[in-house]
């Protein structure tokens, strides 16, 4: 038993209402499932229209390792500095090279960049899929400017029950916070007219790697 579900127990025990409640995990897994529409036969290719939609920026990269390049070139396209901070995982990759300062730590209020990966890109939305944890730290996608997000192809899911899924089978339980990242942050709050980054970045580039490209070449 959970410790929320002791709280529950507990407080259920104290009004004296008969059984802890149902736990919403299983009571998720027995509901039908609705209908699913269909995604393509190309998921990369579907996710990217979708997040281009969003007003994310996409590219496809075929190896982990052409991915600094590709950041160091959206970074000076858009005359941002080539600073960033980056989930651990990711600073194996030969950022220097490429002409980056990138250091894996979390994010604070005046980093301008931040990396991350990603635990699934769902292709029906163009969202991208992150769970927090000590080597996902979720204010390296929440705190910079300008969000930059690695997934590789076999984290490309159809849809958010599929991602769900994934997410139940490889970890059992949630992880403290599952962030759901679709563009940049938005708000229409003010006269109806949309401003980017209110609460959040002002743009997101997806970087995805694509493994089934280099077989083909």
């Amino acid at each position: 038993m959970s410790a929320r579900e002791a709280i529950l127990a507990r407080l259920a025990r104290a009004r004296g209402a008969g059984p802890a409640p149902e736990d919403a995990d299983d009571r998720i897994r027995r509901h039908p499932r609705g209908p699913i529409p269909p995604s393509g036969d190309d998921p990369v290719r579907r996710f990217r229209e979708q997040a281009l939609g969003l007003r994310s920026d996409v590219a496809t990269v075929t190896s982990l390792a052409e991915v600094p390049e590709r950041v160091a070139g959206y970074l000076r396209e858009r005359q941002l500095p080539m600073q960033a901070v980056c989930w651990p995982a990711l600073m194996a990759l030969d950022w220097r090279a490429a002409g980056l300062d990138v250091q894996a730590r979390p994010a604070r209020g005046d980093d301008a960049a931040g990396i991350t990966g990603a635990f699934a890109a769902i292709t029906e939305t163009g969202t991208l899929m992150l769970l927090s944890g000590p080597d996902t730290p979720g204010t390296v996608s929440l705190l910079p400017e300008t969000h930059i997000a690695v997934v590789e192809r076999a984290r490309v899911v159809a849809t958010m029950e599929e991602a769900w899924d994934r997410l139940r089978a490889e970890h059992g339980s949630l992880p403290r916070a599952v962030t759901f990242v679709s563009g940049p942050s938005r708000t229409a709050d003010i006269e109806q007219t949309i401003t980017l980054g209110a609460h959040g970045p002002y743009r997101v580039f997806i970087i995805v790697v694509d493994d089934a490209l280099a077989a083909e070449a």
